[in-house]
């Protein structure tokens, strides 16, 4: 049965100029193909042939290259934001979330299995699940723990020579059930933080799926970098089978 999921693919991506002048972000080439190629692929191999393009910024450029989603064996159709409304303001608006529907950026390379995600999500009876990952940051400089009291000169409580902090982080992929939507008035801009802290406040469950598999978000030019350089190696690991993908799209037509 054809899962449902709309792909954020409208930003400007302005950390990542000059490339994303002339193309959106999702459409920026890792290897042989475009990201947001990767990214259709991978959810058709798991059952997500109903996708929905939430496009802004260059959106015509995105229509072009998806089309209706039948070269790839899936259904797309296009929801256009005249003005941004955030990574979750659009779904206000967008048609057909009845069910329990995957949200994602249009920019994430990973290896997650969005299948599995979407069964985790529905057995722990979550509104929202928040696929997360688990990163540490490096810190180049002595850090300090000092004495609470204020004065002109405190007192040192502890120091740490250049600390790794970890932290599980937000992948940028998302499991919804409709109800979330209740949470969200048309035209607000709101992006996901926002929906998390409404739905905590009215006691909805919101949940994490933490994923130690390979997870780059490509936001920034190093990130892009990586991912250019690591692509051919981790090609097998991110693309499905051909194969298979040639049998499901035979389905879905």
């Amino acid at each position: 049965m054809s899962k449902r999921a709309v792909v954020l693919a409208g930003g400007k991506g302005s950390r990542l100029g000059p490339y994303t002048t002339v193309l959106p972000k999702p459409l920026l080439p890792v290897g042989d193909r475009a990201i947001l190629d990767v990214v259709v692929r991978q959810l058709r191999a798991c059952g997500f042939s109903d996708l929905t393009m939430a496009v802004g910024y260059l959106s015509h450029l995105v229509r072009a290259v998806m089309s209706d989603g039948s070269h790839h064996g899936v259904a797309i159709d296009y929801h256009e934001e005249d003005r941004p409304l955030g990574t979750v303001g659009p779904l206000a608006t967008i048609d057909r979330l009845d069910d329990t529907f995957l949200m994602m950026n249009g920019d994430v390379l990973t290896s997650l299995d969005y299948g599995a995600l979407y069964e985790l999500h529905r057995a722990a009876g979550n509104v929202l699940t928040v696929a997360s990952h688990r990163r540490t940051v490096n810190i180049d400089y002595g850090v300090l723990h000092l004495d609470p009291r204020p004065a002109d000169v405190r007192r040192i409580a502890g120091f740490e020579e250049k600390p790794e902090l970890g932290y599980v982080v937000s992948m940028g992929v998302y499991m919804l059930e409709p109800r979330a939507l209740d949470f969200v008035e048309p035209g607000e801009y709101m992006d996901l933080p926002e929906l998390v802290l409404r739905l905590i406040d009215a006691g909805e469950p919101v949940g994490s799926h933490v994923f130690d598999g390979y997870w780059l978000d490509i936001g920034r030019h190093d990130d892009y970098e990586r991912a250019i350089e690591e692509y051919e190696q981790l090609k097998p690991l991110l693309l499905p089978d051909e194969a298979a993908l040639t049998a499901r799209a035979e389905v879905v037509r």
